[in-house]
């Protein structure tokens, strides 16, 4: 029995209190610094994907050619993808300060535990 009251006791050192985090001025931080980030990227990512088919399909602009025979709307198809890829390293490079800011809360949670 004593054995099972000292595993109990355990589980309760190390219990997170979710809620403690969640009001913490550091996790807010960490929100508020992905929100800024995320939904400016997000809104440009959308408007871009979108403007190909709208352009193509209610105006004429894309039509015409920009090298040769090429014309905008295959530059325009290419550029989706690069910014495609683009977006991906640039949030792999942001999310290391993101890792930081969560490598914080986390210390401070060991802090509090220890």
């Amino acid at each position: 029995m004593e054995i099972k009251q000292e595993a109990v006791s355990r589980a309760r050192k190390n219990e997170i209190d979710y809620t403690a985090v969640a009001n913490s001025s550091e996790f807010k931080t960490l929100l508020q610094e992905k929100r800024k980030f995320i939904v400016p990227m997000s809104i440009f990512f959308f408007c871009f994907y979108i403007a190909l088919p709208l352009m193509t399909s209610y105006s004429k602009v894309l039509n015409t050619p920009a090298i040769g025979a090429i014309t905008w709307a295959w530059l325009f198809a290419i550029a989706q993808f690069i910014m495609t890829w683009a977006l991906c390293i640039i949030y792999s490079r942001k999310a290391e300060s993101f890792d930081k800011l969560s490598d914080k809360i986390l210390q401070s949670l060991e802090k509090g535990r220890g």
